[in-house]
C-alpha cells in the first residue's frame, strides 16, 4: 500500500464527477431515497472497533456529532455483549453527523478507506469477528452510487494489495451503544487499548487529514 494516500486522493478528486457503478442486484436497494437534502447529513460506517473509528472522525471539520453503536444485524436493542459473541448479525459501527456545506460525503469515503484495512474479511488486527467487518451503511441512492463508484475504482487500480471486501448495505436501525462506548478515547485516553491501539491510529489519521481537521486537533 504504498502511498495509499497520495493514490486516494488522486483518485477521489479524479473521479468524483465521473458515471457511477450499476447498483448490485444481490441487495435490495429500492427502498433508499435519491438524495438526502437534511443538513446535516448522516454517513454510517463500520470499520472495526468502534473506538477507534470515532475518534477519528470527530477529528474532522465539519463532523457535528459521532456515535458508536451496532447495525446490521436481527437482534432488537442488543447490548456490548450479545454483539461480541457475534451472534446477532450487527457490526460494530458509527453514526457520523456532518455537514455537507463543510465536509462533502466523497471526504468522508476518502477518510474510511484511510481509517482502517477495508481488505481484511470480517476483523481488523486483533479484532476478530463478524461484528468488526468493514461495511458502509447507504443512507440515499447518491450514497449508494458513490460508494459503489469507488470500491470499484480502488479495485481497478490495485490500491490495495487484495481485493476490498467492504460489505455496502441500506442504512437499518441504528442502535446507540452504551453510554460508557461514547466518547470513549477521550474519556479512557491512558488505557492501555487506547494507548497501544487507538492513538497510533489517531495520530496517523490526523498527519494524513491535517488540512481539515479542527481548530486544536
Amino acid at each position: 500500500m504504498k502511498n495509499l494516500y497520495i493514490i486516494l486522493v488522486a483518485l477521489f478528486v479524479f473521479t468524483s464527477c465521473q458515471g457511477q457503478e450499476k447498483q448490485s442486484k444481490k441487495t435490495d436497494f429500492s427502498k433508499l431515497p435519491a438524495k438526502n437534502t437534511a443538513n446535516p447529513d448522516t454517513a454510517t460506517f463500520a470499520a472495526g472497533c468502534f473506538w477507534c473509528t470515532e475518534a477519528q472522525f470527530k477529528a474532522l471539520k465539519g463532523v457535528q456529532q459521532v456515535v458508536s453503536g451496532y447495525t446490521g444485524g436481527w437482534v432488537a436493542n442488543p447490548s456490548y455483549a450479545q454483539v461480541c459473541t457475534g451472534n446477532t448479525g450487527h457490526a460494530e459501527a458509527t453514526n457520523i453527523i456532518f455537514d455537507p456545506n463543510v465536509i462533502s460525503y466523497d471526504k468522508l469515503l476518502e477518510a474510511f478507506f484511510v481509517a482502517h484495512d477495508p481488505t481484511q474479511l470480517n476483523r481488523q488486527g486483533n479484532d476478530v469477528g463478524t461484528q468488526y467487518r468493514s461495511a458502509i451503511f447507504v443512507h440515499s441512492k447518491e450514497q449508494l452510487d458513490k460508494v459503489q463508484f469507488y470500491i470499484a475504482a480502488l479495485n481497478k487500480e490495485k490500491v490495495y494489495n487484495e481485493p476490498i471486501v467492504t460489505e455496502v448495505m441500506p442504512a437499518v436501525v441504528f442502535y446507540p451503544a452504551e453510554s460508557y462506548h461514547q466518547d470513549y478515547y477521550r474519556l479512557n485516553g491512558k488505557e492501555p487499548y487506547c494507548q497501544l491501539v487507538i492513538k497510533p491510529k489517531l495520530e496517523k489519521f490526523k498527519r494524513i487529514f491535517s488540512k481539515v481537521l479542527k481548530e486544536g486537533e
